[in-house]
Parts: structure tokens; C-alpha cells; sequence
């Protein structure tokens, strides 16, 4: 689709008369008189020379300009956002009572290994890597694990001790 159009003209305190060139260079367009000997002639040069009794005439007009209007477009849609790709590892780790711990590593349905024996100390120590709100609770379970274990050493060593005493009646 073409449309006619004219070029809009700068405006100035001075009208330009017929006889004198305008400067529609930003429009591309020459009036007929600028055809003539001095092409270059400025608002600012002409009006300099023009009497105000002259600007009275009817101003040149320009000669149509054609234009090709460009199609309207429909307003981009936003792009969605870009989903990245999910890795879902489940990593398990189990403790006893008696300080006994063990991991497994699942991705989806299947496992990538199961019933790993894991220190407690290196269970500590990941629960401090990961988030302190996660090692907080885990140093708890294994500090309450020790202090049964120690009990229990406690116990085995008197009743260590014990059977060395009947052992040595014995031996008398």
C-alpha cells in the first residue's frame, strides 16, 4: 500500500518567497528556484537578504513526497520462559542408635548405590557443607550416639573387669 505524503517543512521567523531557495535537504527536496545557480542556500543566508515586506508572498511548495507505510505488526507475545533442565538426585542417610550409618543415592525409580557403610564424621562434616540448619540437627543424632556408645564401653569394660576378677579366683 503507497500513500501520498508531504514532507514537513521546518518552520522559521522569515517566510520563504518564491524566488529564493529552501533548504529541505532533511526532506530531500528542492523547491524549482534552487534549481538555479546556488543550490546551498540556507534559511539563515536567505532570510539574512529578504526584506519582511517580500515574506508577504505565498510560500513554494514542495513537491510530494511518496512514502511506503509499513504493514503494522501484532504486539509481540513475551517468550516463555526458558525451563532448564532438572537434575533430581534423593540421597538418603540412615542412622542407628548405635552410630551405624548408611546412604543410598536414587535417581527417579533406580538406584545408584545402596546400603553404603558412611562414617559419622564424614556425615558431620557434609551436614556443615550442605546448610547449617541440616548439621545442626545430624550433629545432635551423633553426639547422642557417642554418648550411648560410650555407655556402653563403660559397661563392657566393668564386666571386663569382672570376669578378670573371677578369673583370677579361679586360677588361686
Amino acid at each position: 500500500m503507497t500513500v501520498d505524503t508531504f514532507a514537513v517543512e521546518a518552520q522559521t521567523d522569515v517566510d520563504d518567497t518564491p524566488g529564493e531557495a529552501v533548504d529541505s535537504s532533511a526532506a530531500g527536496i528542492t523547491s524549482p528556484a534552487a534549481s538555479g545557480t546556488d543550490a546551498s542556500v540556507s534559511d539563515s543566508d536567505a532570510s539574512a537578504g529578504s526584506d519582511t515586506s517580500a515574506a508577504a508572498n505565498a510560500p513554494a511548495e514542495p513537491a510530494p513526497v511518496v512514502a511506503e507505510e509499513k504493514p503494522k505488526r501484532a504486539p509481540a507475545k513475551k517468550a516463555a520462559p526458558k525451563k532448564t533442565k532438572t537434575l533430581e538426585l534423593t540421597l538418603t542417610v540412615t542412622g542407628t542408635a548405635d552410630g551405624e550409618w548408611k546412604a543410598e543415592l536414587k535417581q527417579g525409580n533406580s538406584y545408584i548405590a545402596k546400603n553404603l557403610l558412611v562414617a559419622a564424621a564424614a556425615v558431620s562434616r557434609a551436614a556443615k557443607e550442605l546448610h547449617e540448619d541440616l548439621s545442626g540437627p545430624i550433629d545432635e543424632v551423633i553426639d547422642a550416639a557417642r554418648e550411648q556408645q560410650a555407655a556402653k564401653v563403660a559397661a563392657l569394660e566393668a564386666e571386663l573387669e569382672a570376669a578378670r576378677k573371677a578369673l583370677a579366683e579361679l586360677d588361686d
